[in-house]
C-alpha cells in the first residue's frame, strides 16, 4: 500500500501550527489567564497590596451588600450606561446615514467626525469641557441667550450625569464607522426596486435599512454596553464622582478601593461582581434579540 506524505504550506510537522501560535498562548497564559485567576482568588482574601493575603472566604462578598458606597456606584453606572447606549446608537446611526452619500469631500467629513473618538478623555479634551461647561462657560452663555435659567452643572447630580453623558456622545466616531461600513454593504438595488414600487425614503428606512441593520445593531449595542459599564476616566477627571456621588461609578469605586484605600482584596471582588453584572446584561440582550438575530441569518 503506497503511504502518503502529507505537507502543509508552512511546514512537515503536524505540530507546526502549534509552534506558530505558542507566542500567543503564552502571552494569553501570562497577561490574561494568570491576572484573570489571580484577581477572583485576591477577592477571596483580605489584602492591602503590602501584607500577604489573608484568606477571608466570601467575606469581601458579603460586605458589599450592607456598603451604600457599591449600591450608589451600581445605580449610577447602571443609569449612565442606560441613558447614554441608545443615545449613542441612534446619533451614530443617524450620522452614519449622512456620511453614506457619495458626495465630493466626504471622506474629510467622515475623518472629522471620527477624531473624537480618536481624542478620548484625554486632559486636554477634560479642559475643554470644563471651559464650556464651567460657571460662566460657553454652556451657561447659550442657555441665558436662550433666555433660560443657568445650570449648575457641577452643582446637581443630574446636570454632572448630563455634562458626561455630553462627552461620551460627543466621541462616537467608533460606532458610526461600523454602521457606515454596513450601510455600504447594502445593494444598492433594494433601493432602487423600493423607489419603483413608490416606496419613500422613511419607509425604506424602516422596512429595508433598519433590518438589515439589525445585526450590527446588536454588534453595536454590546459594544457600547461594555464599555459604559466600565466607565471611568470620565467621572474621575470632570466631576471626581461628585456631586453627592452622582457621578460614582463602579470602575471609580474598584479604584478608589485599590489606590486609596489599599484594600485590594475589597477592589478585585468588586471587580469581578462587575464582570459578572456585565456578563449578565449581555446575556440578556443575547437572549431577547435572539429571534429577530437568527432570522436575519
Amino acid at each position: 500500500m503506497k503511504k502518503h506524505n502529507c505537507r502543509n504550506p508552512v511546514g512537515v510537522s503536524r505540530y507546526t501550527g502549534l509552534w506558530l501560535i505558542t507566542p500567543f498562548i503564552a502571552g494569553f497564559a501570562v497577561f490574561t489567564l494568570y491576572p484573570f485567576i489571580s484577581s477572583f482568588l485576591l477577592g477571596l482574601t483580605e489584602y492591602d497590596g503590602i501584607h500577604s493575603p489573608e484568606f477571608s472566604g466570601l467575606y469581601n462578598y458579603k460586605e458589599m451588600l450592607s456598603d451604600s458606597g457599591f449600591r450608589q456606584a451600581v445605580w449610577v453606572t447602571l443609569k449612565y450606561t442606560f441613558l447614554l447606549v441608545p443615545l449613542k446608537l441612534a446619533v451614530s446611526l443617524l450620522t452614519a446615514l449622512l456620511l453614506n452619500a457619495e458626495l465630493k469631500g466626504m471622506g474629510i467629513f467622515r475623518t472629522v467626525f471620527y477624531v473624537p473618538s480618536i481624542l478620548g478623555s484625554n486632559l486636554a479634551v477634560v479642559i475643554m469641557w470644563q471651559f464650556l461647561f464651567t460657571s460662566g462657560g460657553l454652556a451657561e452663555q447659550l442657555t441665558g441667550m436662550a433666555g433660560l435659567e443657568p445650570v449648575s452643572w457641577y452643582g446637581e447630580p443630574d446636570s454632572a450625569m448630563f455634562m458626561i453623558i455630553l462627552l461620551r456622545l460627543w466621541e462616537f466616531g467608533s460606532a458610526m464607522i461600523i454602521f457606515l461600513n454596513a450601510l455600504r454593504d447594502i445593494p444598492a438595488e433594494y433601493y432602487d426596486a423600493a423607489k419603483v414600487d413608490g416606496c419613500g425614503s422613511v419607509r425604506a428606512f424602516f422596512s429595508i435599512t433598519l433590518p438589515l441593520l439589525g445585526r450590527v445593531m446588536f454588534l453595536n449595542l454590546v459594544l457600547q454596553v461594555i464599555a459604559a459599564m466600565q466607565e471611568f476616566s470620565a467621572p474621575y477627571m470632570l466631576t471626581g464622582g461628585g456631586p453627592m456621588n452622582g457621578t460614582y461609578t463602579i470602575g471609580m469605586l474598584i479604584y478608589d478601593e485599590m489606590f486609596r484605600y489599599h484594600n485590594a482584596g475589597y477592589a478585585n471582588a468588586v471587580s469581578w461582581v462587575l464582570f459578572v453584572l456585565i456578563s449578565a446584561i449581555v446575556t440578556v440582550l443575547f437572549a431577547v434579540t435572539g429571534k429577530s438575530r437568527r432570522e436575519d441569518i
